[in-house]
This record gives C-alpha cells, structure tokens and sequence, in this order.
C-alpha cells in the first residue's frame, strides 16, 4: 500500500533507543534525575522514530500522561525505547517506555511509558501526508487499536475545548 507516492513501512523500519548515563546535571533538589530532562529525552527519542518514519521534519502536537512509576538515579543508564503505534493521514502516535538500568548490576526497570503524537510538515510548514504503516504482529494490531482509541478521544476532548467558554 502507499500514500502520496510514499512506500507503507513496517514499525522496525523507523524503531529507535535513546540511551544516556543520567550524571550530576541532570539531578533536581532530591538528588535523583529531574523529571523534565526524562521528558525531553521522550520526546526526542519520539520525535526521531516519527521523522525516520515520515523522512520529514515533525512538531510535537500532544503528549499523553507521563507518571513517573521509579524515581531514575543519578549513575543510571537510561533508554528511551521508542517505536510508532499507529498512522494517520499526517499525524503519528508513538509510544515511549523509559527504562532505568543500574550498569553496575545490570538490573533494569521499567519506570515510564508515554504516548505521543507528532505531525509530519511539508516544505510549506503544513501538515505533510505520512507513509501508512504495516502491522506484522497481533500485539502491534492490538497497540494500533488502543492508538485509534486514544486518537478518537483526543480529538473529542480537543472539540470540547474548542466550544467552551475559557
């Protein structure tokens, strides 16, 4: 299948981790990582797998609830594993789990995952058709399905906003 001329890929094509040793510039006032250099390292990692996807420059238009589950300790390897959910005409979901790992003793954890949702823009700056995407496992059919779902209600929840009265 293609879009606009654009060959559909699978979800391995555009796959990507974003690894850091979190050091003592990334501390807050606790001692442990600031939750802020996580996000952005979140998004960046997000934002790379839907432009290797779209092989065009993307805009970061929402971000789904990120709840900090592990506090992420300086001396921690951490890996943004990232990989798109689901395509639309122009937009593209992509789900990002934060994974902390002391190198010392090789244990990792789980301590975020998060959702986010990028554009695609064309040479104008507007909103730039993307490749469809190939889904080769039930689990990444089934992860497509929770995208649609999440994409619905963030379209109804935008709408809402939109009517009422600020």
């Amino acid at each position: 299948m293609t879009l606009m001329g654009s060959p559909a890929k699978t979800i391995a094509e555009s796959r990507f981790t974003l690894s850091a040793l979190m050091g003592p510039q990334d501390a807050n006032a606790q001692g442990n990582v600031h939750g802020g250099v996580i996000m952005k390292m979140v998004d960046e990692a997000g934002a790379l797998v839907a432009m290797r996807h779209a092989r065009l420059p993307v805009v970061t238009v929402a971000i789904d609830s990120m709840t900090f589950m592990e506090p992420i300790l300086l001396g921690n390897l951490v890996q943004c594993r990232a990989e798109l959910t689901y395509v639309g005409r122009t937009s593209m979901e992509v789900r990002v789990e934060v994974v902390a790992e002391d190198p010392l003793y090789g244990q990792g954890m789980i301590t975020n995952t998060a959702y986010l949702v990028y554009v695609a823009l064309g040479e104008d700056g507007r909103p730039a058709s993307v490749p469809e995407l190939i889904y080769e496992t039930d689990d990444q059919r089934a992860r497509a399905e929770e995208a649609r779902e999440r994409q619905i209600q963030r379209k109804r929840r935008r709408s809402e906003e939109h009517r009422s009265p600020t």
